[in-house]
């Protein structure tokens, strides 16, 4: 969905079975700090994450067990209906249009030099 400016309501356009789209992803920001040298993954999937099995993890403020996505459910068929959000994801890409990803780099903090007293 793509929203309009000074719009109460989104604009709805659905996407076209094989016709490629350009979109920007927010990937909600960690906090994780890679050390130098380390590599960092991301699996681009068609729907949420989730652990098959029991996770034994739920927190006392959280409904949901954690299973894969925090607290998250997409799964509600009023939300989710099956015949828009149960196709197919293809990822479309090649030599002059490649996906990329993003990442902020932090330079770090040098340690502060100490001031002198006024005489």
């Amino acid at each position: 969905m793509r929203y309009v400016a000074d719009v109460a309501q989104p604009l709805i356009e659905p996407l076209k079975p094989g016709q490629p789209v350009e979109l920007d992803i927010e990937i909600w920001p960690t906090s994780i700090v890679a050390p130098a040298g380390y590599r960092i993954g991301l699996t681009v999937r068609g729907k949420d994450y989730e652990y098959g099995g029991a996770s034994g993890g739920k927190l006392s403020n959280f409904k949901n067990e954690l299973k894969g996505c925090g607290p998250f459910l997409h799964d509600d068929p009023a939300d989710r209906p099956p015949e828009i959000f149960a196709g197919t994801t293809t990822l479309h890409f090649s030599r002059t249009q490649a996906p990329y990803l993003l990442l902020p780099v932090i330079p770090q903090l040098k340690p502060a030099t100490p001031r002198r007293g006024r005489k």
